[in-house]
């Protein structure tokens, strides 16, 4: 014969739906934080990929890379690096191409040229990158230097 105990191992259904109400609250709190942090780190992204596309292009032009100026253009979801005196006349073999996150749009200046030897832009002004958390504005002065 064998004897009954009371003590058996296992879960009960109150302790499971416990568990799975614990989770429940746990995402429903962790999902918007994630969403915003992302939205935002999209927005730095931006910022940054930018400022260094300046930062690389008055490089370039200032060492007379290819014996001709360098610019940066902003528009159509991503920021592109171009050889050449504007974006329309540039040589496409030269472009490096940076994609921006879907999320974000574009405003302000959209189009700076680094003059070859100086590079000094020929454009000056700010650019801002938004979305529905914010948004990051660059100012590039006279001399060059860009600040955000």
């Amino acid at each position: 014969m064998r004897r009954r105990t009371d003590t058996e191992s296992g879960f009960t259904l109150i302790e499971l739906l416990f568990s799975v109400a614990t989770i429940a609250v746990i995402a429903g709190i962790g999902i918007p934080v994630y969403l915003s942090f992302s939205a935002r780190n999209d927005l730095d992204i931006a910022a940054t990929t930018l400022a260094q596309s300046y930062w690389r292009a008055r490089t370039l032009a200032a060492a007379s890379d290819g014996d001709s100026p360098w610019g940066v253009a902003t528009g159509s979801g991503a920021v592109t690096l171009f050889k050449g005196a504007s974006y329309a006349t540039r040589d496409p073999s030269y472009d490096e191409r940076y994609d921006l996150a879907g999320s974000v749009t574009v405003s302000g200046v959209s189009s700076v040229v680094f003059a070859k030897f100086t590079g000094v832009p020929q454009t000056t002004g700010t650019t801002t990158f938004a979305n529905g958390s914010g948004a990051r504005t660059l100012f590039i002065n006279a001399q060059g230097t860009v600040t955000y």
